[in-house]
């Protein structure tokens, strides 16, 4: 019904008064009444496009099977059925998107690790983590296969080859476990003193340097978790400001529960068009890569074990937060009580099983 019409209706409503009408024309009367409201209704009512809250996420490298859960909730629709319109805006080499949250130019950022929380806490820069997607760290150690038994045979290793933000990281705590400086040589993200060298040991990232490797040699290397020998941290966890939770704390709930959803169907639904995406966005990574790394995540739970098997992907415990910090008051990277854990994470959107049972379904199908 147009404008013109309703204003027609409006107007007979008006001037006309049942009592003086007939039967037949009560009945129009009230034909028209019907017609007026409906009119109202579907002009008042918001559109589809008018309900979307838009919103900006920020990761911190370029598009990869490590953040295919996001690309999922996006080309799947499923942040815009949450009512929000979602730009992922992608990190890399020469991008930091960090300094864009607490600037409020960006509304959630993918970090890597709490040290980045705890840092930001340390120095009042306003961050909170609402979302800890993966329940571990990707980071692993890379050796040759037969040259070394365990963890601890890897302390024996000549050349340990860490880039040099690693090495006033983790490192610093692998040193409280006995590991020595006298091992380390950078690692430029170039594995070929690694391969020229088979009792060295180099830094890599799951979902990539252990792929590549094999692709190279045709032998996959041996592979050491950091989060399987102590290295608690949550990764890839979502951040936002304060004051976004108390000004929008339903946006940030449906972002964060979408994502949930995004990572559950990524990892065990029908990921094709998100890696179709993932592909169109960094066309150097292959659909071989990211099938190698999705397998990778679930073989070693990155995303879905522990925590978040009963409480949803995501999950944050208390304790396994106040445990990785405390390693680092130890390894020297923090002071006892410069960090206020209370501000470092809440525990407000997540928790909530969310997820639990599509995962279940999904499951049950063996994709």
């Amino acid at each position: 019904m147009d404008r013109q019409l309703v204003s027609r209706t409006v107007c007979l409503h008006r001037r006309a008064e049942p009592r003086r009408l007939g039967h037949a024309g009560r009945r129009v009367f009230a034909r028209l009444s019907l017609a007026l409201v409906a009119a109202l209704s579907l002009m008042t009512a918001p559109t589809v496009a008018d309900a979307q809250e838009k919103v900006v996420f920020a990761t911190n490298w370029k598009a990869q099977a490590a953040h295919g859960g996001f690309y999922q909730a996006l080309v799947d629709g499923t942040y815009r059925k949450s009512g929000l319109e979602v730009e992922i805006r992608e990190g890399g080499p020469q991008v930091n998107n960090r300094p864009l949250l607490p600037a409020g130019r960006i509304d959630f950022l993918m970090t890597g690790n709490l040290l980045h929380t705890f840092d930001n806490v340390r120095n009042k820069v306003p961050t909170v983590v609402v979302a800890a997607i993966f329940q571990k760290d990707p980071q692993v150690l890379i050796a040759h296969p037969g040259q070394y038994t365990g963890w601890e045979d890897l302390k024996k290793a000549p050349v340990m080859l860490i880039g040099r933000d690693s090495q006033f990281s983790w490192w610093q705590w692998m040193k409280t476990d006995g590991f020595r400086d006298e091992q380390l040589k950078p690692y430029t993200f170039n594995s070929a003193p690694f391969l020229a060298d088979k009792r060295s040991v180099q830094q890599g990232y799951v979902t990539a340097e252990p792929i590549s490797i094999e692709k190279v040699t045709g032998v996959a290397p041996k592979v050491f978790l950091l989060a399987d020998h102590g290295w608690s941290t949550y990764s890839t966890t979502i951040e936002t400001r304060p004051d976004l939770i108390q000004r929008k704390p339903e946006m940030v709930r449906k972002f964060v529960d979408a994502s949930i959803i995004g990572w559950v169907n990524y990892l065990y639904g029908d990921r094709t068009a998100a890696d179709a995406m993932i592909r169109k966005l960094n066309p150097e990574t292959t659909q071989d890569e990211l099938d190698r790394g999705v397998a990778k995540m679930r073989e070693m739970g990155i995303v879905d074990s522990g925590d978040s098997l009963k409480l949803g992907i995501g999950a944050i415990d208390a304790a396994k937060v106040k445990d990785f910090h405390d390693k680092m008051v130890k390894s020297g990277l923090f002071k006892a009580g410069e960090v206020d854990l209370s501000k470092v994470y809440t525990t407000e959107f997540v928790n909530k099983g969310v997820g639990l049972e599509l995962s279940r379904s999904l499951k049950a199908k063996g994709r």
